[in-house]
C-alpha cells in the first residue's frame, strides 16, 4: 500500500479510545481492504474528525505512513444515507463484525465494498433484513472464496427439488433421508438460493440457518456477539 493515501471511499467499522486523546479506528475502503487507522485527537471536543468519524455513514478518508496502523489526517461526510435504528442498527453492527471477523487486513474486495453499502442502503429503505443479510453473507462468503456451490452434491449430482440435502465440513452438501430435524435443507430451497429468489418464507428460513452453519465454521472458536442480539430480535 502507498504511503500516502487521498480521498478513499470507506466505511467505519469500529472505533475505540487510544492513549489519552486519540482514537483508533477499523475501516473498510474500497481499494484498500480493512485496515486500522490513528485519529489523533479524535477524542477532544474540539476535534474536526470526532463528528465525522461515525459508522454507517459513506466516507472519503485519507491517511499516511506504514505499518499496521496508519495515521488518519482527513475525513469528509459523504452524505445521503439515513441513520439506522433499532433492529437494523443491530443488523448494521453485524455486517460490521462479520467483516472484522472474516476478512483479512489490506485485502481489497470492491464488489464486497459494495454490497456492503448497499446493504445499508437496503435496511434503512425498509426491505426485509433477513433478506438484506444473506444477501450480504453470500457476497463475502463468495469474495472470501468459502462459498459452497449450492446447485449440486459433493459428488457432483444436480440438486433436485424434492429431495433434502445436508452440507457436512468435510464434504459440502450431501443427499440424506432425514427431515426438518435433523439439520438438513430442502432441495427446493437450495434452487431457490441459487437463483436469487426470496420469495418465499421457507428460503429465508433455510437460508438462515445454512448460512448460519457455513459462517460458524469458517470463524472457528467464538460466536458473533451481535449473532445473539439477533437471535434475541427474531432476526438472524
Amino acid at each position: 500500500m502507498a504511503d500516502r493515501v487521498d480521498q478513499a471511499e470507506s466505511w467505519v467499522l469500529h472505533t475505540r479510545p487510544y492513549r489519552e486523546t486519540s482514537l483508533l479506528v477499523d475501516v473498510f475502503s474500497r481499494e484498500h481492504g480493512r485496515l486500522s487507522l490513528v485519529a489523533r485527537g479524535g477524542r477532544r471536543p474540539q476535534s474536526s474528525l470526532r463528528a465525522r468519524l461515525l459508522a454507517f455513514q459513506p466516507l472519503s478518508l485519507s491517511w499516511f505512513g506504514k505499518g499496521a496502523v496508519r495515521t488518519l489526517h482527513a475525513a469528509e461526510w459523504q452524505g445521503g444515507l439515513r441513520d439506522l435504528a433499532g433492529g437494523t442498527l443491530i443488523c448494521g453492527f453485524y455486517l460490521n463484525e462479520l467483516l472484522l471477523r472474516l476478512l483479512p487486513p489490506e485485502d481489497a474486495h470492491a464488489t464486497l465494498f459494495d454490497a456492503y453499502g448497499a446493504t445499508l442502503r437496503a435496511l434503512v429503505a425498509g426491505e426485509t433484513p433477513e433478506r438484506c443479510l444473506r444477501r450480504f453473507e453470500l457476497v463475502l462468503l463468495e469474495e472470501m472464496g468459502y462459498a459452497e456451490p449450492l446447485h449440486q452434491t459433493a459428488a457432483g449430482a444436480p440438486i433436485e427439488a424434492e429431495r433434502r440435502y445436508c452440507w457436512r465440513p468435510e464434504t459440502g452438501l450431501v443427499e440424506t433421508a432425514g427431515g426438518d430435524e435433523d439439520g438438513s435443507y430442502a432441495g427446493a430451497m437450495l434452487q431457490a438460493l441459487t437463483a436469487g429468489d426470496w420469495s418465499h418464507p421457507a428460503v429465508l428460513q433455510g437460508s438462515k440457518l445454512l448460512m448460519r452453519a457455513l459462517i460458524a465454521h469458517h470463524l472457528g472458536a467464538g460466536q458473533l456477539h451481535t449473532r445473539q442480539l439477533l437471535i434475541d430480535l427474531n432476526t438472524l
